[in-house]
């Protein structure tokens, strides 16, 4: 079994002058049928830039990002396995499912809700998940 990385248009990681990246990840990579999503927060794909928004539309535009990555990686939401949801507010947790439901009203997948003290960036919450590959 080999590794591959996942190229997602939008998500390409600066780089510093030596040409090593400033944040050494990838945002999704698979091996074995399973893809593995980096945790994403809320952030633009046509400027990369953060959006600075309210918690319900960071949770939407991240959940979004998930999607587009999954779909690049050939998988879709419904093939999720697990989700983590790392927030900056515990207090946030319901409008959080609010936003959730709209994506996995029947057959969520598995879930963690983590809260953190705090990011380096201007956002809320990332999200990370594992899903499976589209069956062909």
């Amino acid at each position: 079994m080999k590794k591959e990385i996942v190229e997602v248009k939008g998500f390409e990681m600066p780089t510093l002058p030596d040409g090593k990246p400033v944040v050494p990840i990838s945002m999704a990579t698979k091996a074995g049928g399973f893809i593995y999503v980096s945790g994403t927060p809320p952030i633009n794909r046509e400027t990369g830039k953060f959006e600075l928004l309210d918690i319900k539309n960071q949770t939407r535009l991240s959940i979004d990002n998930i999607k587009f990555i999954l779909e690049t990686a050939d998988s879709c939401l419904e093939n999720i396995l697990k989700i983590t949801i790392f927030c900056s507010n515990s207090g946030y947790f319901t409008q959080i499912n609010d936003v959730y439901r709209e994506y996995f009203n029947k057959e969520a997948p598995a879930r963690t809700f983590v809260t953190v003290g705090s990011w380096m960036m201007p956002f809320d919450l990332e999200i990370e998940c594992v899903a499976i590959e589209n069956s062909n």
